[in-house]
């Protein structure tokens, strides 16, 4: 993929929770999340249940659905990476372009036309969004990686998506996508993600953040 035309952001947010995030990653790794394998959401005689369940959601709208990145073989970035030049950063493979295209014909078998789409600023998440719904996204920080910033920029990103879900959470019939890190996903609602998998998300009236479905586009 030749350089990002996308403006560069703030050189990543890391993590200060490393243990949290190590322990994650082994998780991940065992359970093959880490190299990228998209799992089936529910089993087999199952999937036509589990397919409804999300279109139904995101057609009835005040929602976000928030992917993790479609398949990016490895784990972080190599050292030195710049959000500005796509070469030296962990991209997606060719797999993972099929795989964010599928995601792209998924939602257009079921006519779901999202009024916004964003994205964390690496290139992974700008591609995946790209390939799947057919235009730059609009880029986002606060939907890139925790890794490389404070503490404090990682708590003000996830209190910005948070108020973001609950605002999306009022409009009903409006459907926004967005493309992140398994990390920020895992910060935002404590849940593992599969490398293109989707969590629909809505804010109760409390505001807390719930997971109402998971889309895993086979």
């Amino acid at each position: 993929m030749p350089s990002s035309p996308w403006p560069p952001a703030p050189e990543g947010r890391a993590s200060g929770r490393d243990i949290t995030r190590r322990r994650l990653l082994a998780s991940a790794s065992a359970c093959g999340l880490a190299s990228g394998l998209v799992w089936p959401a529910v089993a087999v005689g199952a999937a036509a249940a589990a397919d409804s369940e999300p279109a139904a959601l995101l057609r009835d709208g005040g929602v976000v659905i928030a992917f993790r990145h479609a398949l990016a073989p490895g784990t972080f970035d190599p050292p030195g990476f710049k959000l500005g030049d796509c070469s030296t950063q962990r991209n997606l493979s060719d797999e993972g372009r099929a795989q964010a295209r599928r995601i792209g014909a998924w939602f257009k078998a079921r006519a779901l036309q999202p009024a916004l789409v964003r994205s964390s600023p690496w290139c992974r998440c700008v591609e995946t969004a790209t390939l799947a719904f057919g235009a730059a996204p609009n880029v986002w920080p606060a939907l890139g990686s925790p890794r490389g910033a404070t503490e404090a920029t990682n708590a003000e990103s996830l209190g910005e998506l948070r108020r973001a879900v609950a605002a999306a959470s009022t409009q009903r019939g409006r459907l926004e996508v967005w493309v992140t890190h398994m990390f920020v996903l895992s910060d935002l609602v404590a849940s593992n993600t599969a490398s293109g998998e989707g969590l629909v998300l809505r804010a109760d009236s409390s505001g807390a953040l719930k997971v109402l479905a998971r889309l895993a586009v086979a």
